[in-house]
């Protein structure tokens, strides 16, 4: 924002164009959402291909950084599903 000299409260409907034109110039540069998530899923799907360590952990859905697996191993399982939802 401090780059386009744009107030913090500032609404979209009161920029003028030129600003508008100039954010949108600057998105399109930049990896948002969409792009960041097929990026890690294919950065997850590489690793799985592969064989390693990480990647069989990721398609067990088992801890990957190296977790205990003992005990607690919910809040892995749960986050380690990203590939497969995607």
């Amino acid at each position: 924002m401090a780059k386009f000299y744009i107030h913090p409260t500032a609404e979209v409907g009161s920029l003028a164009d030129k600003q508008v034109l100039d954010l949108t110039a600057e998105l399109s540069n930049m990896t948002i959402e969409n792009d960041l998530r097929r990026q890690l899923q294919e950065n997850i799907k590489r690793l799985r291909d592969m064989g390693t360590h990480r990647g069989r952990r990721h398609a067990m859905g088992l801890p990957v950084r190296g977790q205990r697996t003992r005990t607690q191993t919910a809040t892995a399982t749960k986050l380690n599903k990203v590939e497969r939802y995607g």
